[in-house]
């Protein structure tokens, strides 16, 4: 897809004057956020592209730059960054971040590494870009899944960064959306080196917003698998909980655990009302967003439900009388993931587009998935198609199916076996991106 340059730079400037001036309400929004996340109101100068002095041991490295603009990203970044550690011991990692909970995770995940430089990612602006890159020197820009930035892709063309989109995916929504402002996006797609695609069906939406060289890499969120560590807690918390039957809410959204709860507790005082649940039922929500914490155990204390926070749990066993148990922890998914029976995956029982199911599969949990998958899609209907989840149309046909599935053994345990086959057919996107990269990595 070609544009006029004449074009582009002028709707370039338009949207980075739009930048500049929306900055003071940006900025106040950055720090009313921190109010609930204080992670919002730290490294704030990094934001407008100022950075403290490199560390002494990193000052004379080359940076392979990972940007993973929040949770998801960052986790799917984590088999990544760990081969370009192993195969290019003379270069540090630059990993960049948009949100406070995907620079935390980032932490979790590398803070004990001396060669993973964090940092938060300048507004996108031309000026703030160009600081950005003079102070770190990047090799390589990595980004991951769905970032573009306009500015900062044409200032990457001006400092001679090679841009990789890696472990790219675009829906259908998302490709309406981007040509709503194809001169900005086409201008950006220009400026990308390569792409690596997650699926065909997303290398055939990147090829129509004018990326080039797209090739299918996979999806690097099949390599991520779980550290012993959180297994080790998942067993340990599953005998906390001891016998009872668990069904797991992840990362559910706004707007989710309002009516999940209110089917829930429907159905504790009222059995008649559909499929009765088993007695001894858990449910453990865990919220998508850790500003939400407080909001779900009100929500469920208001429903009679007698929550209780892992937080709060501590070593003890898990008071009989608790039906709702809120993750209020970050970095544990897989450990809750260890101790469910059944997984629900949430954004998707209201117009989200749906989250993560894959780290399910990888512990060999049975999945079910509501309708709303759009950011998904593909990895969603492949899973259904081999067994390893189902599909529901609401909150009290996702409760029917969990109680089906938590009643029947052979049938869960069918799942959770399909659910670890589709986990390993789909492994090896870590290595054809790391052939990806490799022309663009100068070793010394």
């Amino acid at each position: 897809m070609g544009f006029d340059a004449g074009r582009a730079l002028r709707v370039r400037l338009l949207y980075s004057a739009v930048w500049w001036l929306a900055m003071p309400m940006v900025l106040l929004r950055l720090w009313r956020r921190g109010s609930k996340e204080p992670g919002y109101r730290q490294h704030v100068a990094e934001r407008i592209g100022f950075y403290p002095p490199l560390p002494t041991q990193l000052a004379a490295s080359r940076f392979i730059w990972v940007h993973a603009v929040s949770v998801g990203e960052t986790r799917a970044a984590e088999p990544l960054i760990k081969a370009l550690l192993d195969a290019y011991p003379d270069h540090a990692i630059l990993l960049t971040h948009m949100t406070a909970t995907g620079r935390e995770t980032g932490k979790q995940l590398f803070g004990q590494s001396p060669r993973v430089l964090q940092s938060f990612l300048p507004y996108d602006t031309g000026w703030m870009a160009s600081r950005f890159l003079r102070h770190f020197s990047p090799c390589l820009c990595v980004l991951m899944e769905t970032e573009v930035w306009p500015n900062l892709i044409v200032q990457c063309g001006r400092y001679q960064v090679p841009v990789v989109l890696a472990n790219a995916r675009l829906s259908e929504r998302s490709l309406r959306r981007g040509k709503r402002f194809a001169t900005l996006m086409t201008e950006a797609a220009s400026g990308m080196s390569c792409v690596g695609a997650q699926t065909d069906a997303d290398a055939g939406r990147l090829r129509q917003l004018g990326g080039s060289n797209v090739q299918v890499t996979g999806n690097l969120k099949f390599d991520v698998t779980p550290a012993p560590a959180m297994l080790a807690l998942g067993a340990a918390l599953g005998a906390q909980i001891g016998q009872r039957s668990v069904l797991l809410c992840a990362s559910t959204r706004e707007g989710e655990e309002e009516l999940i709860l209110a089917a829930l507790s429907k159905h504790l005082q009222d059995p008649g009302a559909g499929t009765a649940l088993p007695p001894d039922l858990l449910v453990v929500i865990v919220p998508r967003h850790p500003q939400r914490f407080d909001e779900v155990v009100a929500l469920a204390a208001a429903k009679g439900l007698s929550p209780l926070r892992r937080s709060s749990l501590g070593q003890q066993p898990l008071p009989a009388q608790t039906k709702v148990l809120v993750g209020d922890s970050m970095g544990e998914m897989f450990a809750y993931y260890a101790m469910c029976d059944v997984a629900f995956i949430g954004g998707s029982l209201l117009p989200m587009g749906g989250q993560n199911l894959i780290e399910a599969f990888a512990v060999g949990k049975p999945v079910l998935i509501g309708q709303h998958t759009f950011n998904f899609s593909d990895i969603t209907e492949q899973a259904i198609a081999a067994g390893a989840a189902q599909r529901v149309s609401d909150v009290d046909h996702m409760l029917d199916a969990a109680f089906q599935l938590l009643q029947s053994d052979p049938q869960r345990q069918a799942m959770g076996q399909h659910a670890i086959q589709f986990a390993q057919q789909h492994r090896g996107a870590t290595a054809r991106t790391m052939m990806l990269l490799a022309p663009f990595i100068k070793v010394r």
